[in-house]
């Protein structure tokens, strides 16, 4: 893996992670309802749940890219099509923000077994990844030293974008519910997503 794929990476994923999902959503209505002190419990439960839908989507990537070339590169160019999918419709959302405040007194390792389950389980998630890594896997190198760069790298800023989220939200809860804020991250968001997706189909045709 060379430093630049590994910076592309990075750069991909925390425009990504930023795009408020189901997971944020979960963070910021938590975060609103009951302050500052739901930002650890948040990060862990969402950094719990991404590595685990990380790991067996790996998982199945290596099985794909052992099985057939063939099919690990057709893999990548509908990977390539799925992110321009989620980037047309994430440009198109509009500027809501669907998070009600959660005043119930809700422990914190509930709070993180909650993130975990959102997470970990929306079938989303695992296709997401599915079609979002094979972008940056090398057939050539070593698979599980890949994996475990990817995974480290991803999960620090899930933690990082979930804790940021959930301290924005209890200090300045008027920015997360505002539509200009949102439709600003959602069009810069989509744009980007379909900018990557272009990019990825152009470089597997040049190759």
């Amino acid at each position: 893996m060379t430093i630049e794929t590994w910076a592309a990476f990075v750069a991909a994923s925390a425009v990504l992670l930023v795009i408020p999902g189901p997971t944020i959503l979960l963070v910021v209505s938590y975060a609103l309802g009951q302050g500052w002190r739901t930002a650890l419990p948040m990060a862990v439960g969402v950094a719990l749940g991404d590595f685990t839908a990380m790991t067996l989507s790996m998982l199945g990537i290596g099985a794909l890219l052992m099985a057939s070339a063939t099919v690990f590169t057709l893999l990548k160019w509908i990977g390539a099509a799925y992110l321009i999918y989620l980037g047309v419709k994430l440009f198109r959302a509009g500027g809501t923000l669907d998070a009600t405040p959660r005043r119930d007194a809700t422990p914190p390792l509930k709070m993180m077994a909650h993130a975990w389950l959102i997470t970990a389980l929306n079938p989303k998630s695992i296709t997401f990844f599915v079609a979002f890594l094979p972008q940056f896997i090398d057939r050539h190198a070593d698979f599980l030293t890949q994996m475990i760069v990817f995974e480290t790298t991803f999960l620090t800023l899930a933690f990082a974008n979930a804790f940021g989220y959930a301290l924005v939200a209890s200090r300045a809860g008027r920015l997360v519910r505002s539509p200009r804020a949102i439709r600003i991250f959602n069009r810069t968001g989509g744009t980007l997503l379909v900018g990557a997706g272009v990019a990825t189909a152009v470089a597997r045709s040049g190759n």
